[in-house]
């Protein structure tokens, strides 16, 4: 087991598991129904990318770089992909400025994921 891996998703998780509290109780009557189906799916994908984190400590007693390289895009696609979408559920209720900046971020954020799924795969063909 990889304890960076495992303390890194139990934070990944417990972070989810309060902004998903966040978007059942305080935010709805905060921001609109739309916004709210962006903060879910923000949600949603943080916590499957945290199951495959929790995997991955298991498969890291390898050594294989591919996943340390799994690790870092699962950990960049939730803060990019997710962080984004958080952002962009809560421009209009606080008229963020930032969120024309934010936009082009969630591709960047779900291409990270696609290579955390990718070198998963690869590392797997490689053991033995």
């Amino acid at each position: 087991m990889n304890k960076r891996i495992i303390l890194t998703a139990a934070f990944f998780g417990a972070l989810a598991v309060i902004l998903g509290a966040f978007s059942a109780h305080s935010f709805k009557n905060l921001i609109s129904a739309p916004s709210l189906e962006i903060w879910q799916k923000g949600v949603e994908y943080q916590f499957y990318h945290t199951f495959a984190l929790l995997y991955l400590s298991t498969f890291a007693r390898y050594k294989n770089k591919l996943i340390g390289f799994s690790f870092i895009f699962f950990s960049l696609g939730i803060i990019l992909f997710s962080g984004s979408l958080y952002v962009l559920a809560l421009k209009d209720a606080y008229h963020l400025a930032i969120t024309q900046f934010v936009g082009p971020v969630t591709p960047i954020g779900g291409l990270c994921f696609i290579l955390g799924w990718v070198c998963l795969f690869l590392a797997a063909l490689k053991d033995k």
